[in-house]
């Protein structure tokens, strides 16, 4: 049966607040929105007051302003963020409250801008919302991101296309990828929720002490850590909620050890960063520090976002993604993070997530470092899968185990 556009903006909100969020009755909901999502941020807010919601409180982002700010702010003001906007996470994180990010990107909002103004900007960011990014990575709240379609983005992955032909071409790869063009997409998600876990259990039960990666361009160890933690499908709150913070989401993923990673690695797909496309990314490290760097556009940017802080000289994040995953079977560059990982291996800089080692929810800052992990400020996402990519995992008695081979899961016999 056709399913209208009107039916599946309404399953994506119900799967937003059912499957990425889980949201409570009696929740705050807090949402940090794109002017160009608001017919989206409506059926949200409608779906999250009919589900129970005590308040919905929405924090609007126009990426034209924050544009207007890197060109023309004072220098001194670029890096400055406002005392009170901490103080509102902090009290919304004392009360419970649900965090949703609605983003209609625009991925070419900053190309041409001053590197530096804009990476002053984008630090100045991270600091700002530094409490509900910790408070993700300890698992004392429930969060969820989703991306939905505007004019611009659409005609950047579908540049051949009118503009209304492009949108409905993104629209439809949106509620595709997102699982909500069925009749029953709770039933879907939650099908493919268990698929991942099941696969997390098998990682975890190998035990791997390092993974050896390798296609053109890329030949890098990737030492793990020893109580590592391989986590898919979503995440489980201290208070025992799960939720699922990426829709979509494809990956199963843990931290690599700090001081752990070496060799070479190529990116095959473009990071949008802080609005500014930076392609062909090649990262070289020595015991866990890019010591060299690369990228045929955007070099500045990845400079300055390699140098938000000194963990941000190493990596938090080693995410698999097999190339017959649903994103990745549309053969599309998306120029947006959360579609593109999801279709794609990636890697992270920046800080691991606290649940991708034993008891990590449970530990301090030092001792999550002492178990291996890296902390900064920043976590971005850049994607290194292709079909020629083979995973070796190796075991601790130096026995090899093929994990990936030409870019797909190793089925087990």
């Amino acid at each position: 049966m056709s399913r209208t556009y009107e039916t599946k903006l309404v399953n994506l909100a119900e799967v937003t607040l059912n499957i990425g969020l889980n949201l409570q009755k009696n929740q705050i909901l807090h949402i940090n929105a794109d002017l160009d999502a608001a017919p989206f941020v409506r059926k949200v807010t409608e779906a999250a007051y009919k589900k129970g919601a005590r308040h919905v409180y929405i924090n609007w982002i126009d990426q034209e302003t924050s544009k207007l700010k890197i060109l023309y702010a004072l220098e001194e003001s670029l890096t400055e963020f406002p005392e009170w906007s901490t103080k509102r996470s902090e009290e919304l994180i004392r009360q419970n409250a649900a965090f949703l990010s609605i983003r209609s990107p625009q991925p070419d909002a900053f190309s041409g801008l001053d590197p530096d103004r804009v990476g002053a900007v984008l630090k100045a960011s991270a600091l700002e919302m530094k409490q509900i990014a910790s408070a993700r990575k300890a698992g004392i709240i429930a969060f969820c991101i989703v991306c939905v379609p505007n004019e611009k983005w659409a005609g950047k992955v579908y540049p051949d296309h009118g503009p209304e032909e492009a949108q409905d071409m993104l629209w439809k790869a949106v509620f595709d990828m997102t699982r909500v063009d069925c009749d029953d997409p709770i039933e879907q998600w939650q099908r493919h929720i268990g698929s991942l876990l099941s696969k997390v259990d098998e990682l975890n039960t190998m035990r791997f002490q390092k993974l050896h990666l390798e296609a053109p361009g890329t030949d890098l160890i990737v030492e793990l850590p020893d109580r590592h933690l391989w986590v898919g499908g979503g995440a489980t709150t201290q208070e025992g909620l799960f939720f699922t913070p990426n829709l979509p989401t494809e990956e199963v993923f843990t931290a690599p050890k700090r001081d752990g990673v070496n060799g070479t690695v190529r990116s095959t797909m473009p990071l949008v960063y802080g609005s500014t496309a930076i392609e062909d990314i090649t990262l070289t490290f020595k015991d866990g520090k890019i010591i060299k760097m690369n990228a045929s556009k955007g070099l500045e940017t990845l400079k300055r976002l390699i140098d938000s802080d000194e963990g941000s000289h190493y990596l938090g994040e080693i995410a698999l993604v097999p190339e017959d995953s649903p994103i990745a079977e549309e053969n599309t560059i998306f120029y947006n993070t959360l579609f593109d990982e999801n279709s794609s291996c990636h890697l992270a800089i920046g800080a691991a997530y606290p649940l991708c080692v034993e008891d990590g929810t449970n530990m301090t800052s030092e001792e999550l470092s002492h178990a291996g992990l890296n902390m900064s400020i920043t976590h971005v996402d850049f994607m290194i899968g292709s079909p020629k990519m083979n995973i070796d995992g190796i075991h601790w008695d130096g026995r090899r185990e093929p994990v990936f081979q030409n870019g797909c899961w190793v089925k087990k016999q």
